[in-house]
C-alpha cells in the first residue's frame, strides 16, 4: 500500500528493489559461458562488419517475374544496429552480392561502411582497417559461410548465426542462440553493447520506469 502522500511504501521500494534484482539475475543466467568468455574481446571492439545473407536475412533470395531481386530484414536487428551505433560502434557491410535492398537497407540504417560485389571479402576488409587506422582486435565481424573464413580467422571477434555451416561455427568465437535474420545481428548487438557498460544508459533513454533500472533517464523515440 501505498502512503498517504502518494510517495512508495517501504514495502513497496524493497519489492521492486527485489524485481529488478531478480530481472538482472535472470537476464545474467540467460547468459552462456561464450557470452561471458567474449566479453573481454568485445570491449576492444570499434567497428562491426556483417555479412548480408545468411546473417541479417535468412539467407533466402526471390526474384520477381522481372528479375527483381527481394530480401526480407529484421526490425530488431536493425534497432540493435541503432542501439550499437548509439554506444559508440560504428557498423558496415560486406557482402559478395550486390543488390539495391541491400543499399537502401544500409542507407536506412546509416551504416558507415558498405562494400557489395566483394569476390574476395579479404581485401574489401583490410582497406578498411587501413582507410580507419584499425587494428584486427577492434573489428568484429559476423559471417556464415566459406566465404567468410578468411575474415573470421583475423578480427578480434569472429561471431556466426545458429544455423550457420560447420566450418564457420568452428572457428567462431561467438555463435548466436539465433538464426540469421531472425535476432542474431540483435543478439551480437547486444554483446557488444554490454562488454560497454551501455545497456542500463541505453534503456533508460527509451524507457526511464523500467523496472530493471535503477534510475531514471531522457526518453527517445525510435
Amino acid at each position: 500500500m501505498s502512503s498517504e502522500a502518494g510517495y512508495p511504501s517501504d514495502c513497496e521500494i524493497t519489492a521492486g528493489l527485489r524485481q529488478r534484482s531478480a530481472l538482472r539475475g535472470q537476464a545474467r543466467e540467460e547468459r552462456g559461458y561464450a557470452w561471458k568468455n567474449c566479453l573481454p574481446r568485445a570491449r576492444e571492439i570499434s567497428l562491426l562488419l556483417l555479412d548480408v545473407d545468411g546473417v541479417m536475412t535468412d539467407a533466402s533470395i526471390l526474384y520477381t517475374d522481372s528479375g527483381t531481386e527481394f530480401k526480407a530484414f529484421s526490425t530488431r536487428d536493425g534497432l540493435g544496429i541503432r542501439l550499437l551505433q548509439e554506444a559508440g560502434v560504428e557498423v558496415g557491410v560486406i557482402t559478395a552480392r550486390s543488390s539495391e535492398a541491400v543499399r537502401r537497407r544500409a542507407a536506412d540504417l546509416g551504416l558507415t561502411h558498405v562494400v557489395q560485389g566483394a569476390r574476395d571479402k579479404l581485401v574489401a576488409y583490410e582497406r578498411i582497417l587501413r582507410e580507419q587506422n584499425l587494428q584486427p582486435a577492434q573489428v568484429a565481424y559476423m559471417g556464415d559461410d566459406w566465404l567468410d573464413l578468411p575474415l573470421l580467422v583475423r578480427v578480434g571477434l569472429a561471431a556466426t548465426v545458429a544455423d550457420a555451416v560447420a566450418e564457420v561455427k568452428a572457428v567462431a568465437h561467438y555463435v548466436t542462440r539465433q538464426p540469421g535474420g531472425r535476432g542474431a545481428v540483435r543478439e551480437l548487438c547486444e554483446l557488444l553493447i554490454e562488454a560497454r557498460g551501455g545497456h542500463e544508459q541505453l534503456l533508460a533513454r527509451y524507457c526511464p520506469e523500467h523496472p530493471s533500472l535503477g534510475g531514471g533517464g531522457e526518453g527517445a523515440s525510435r
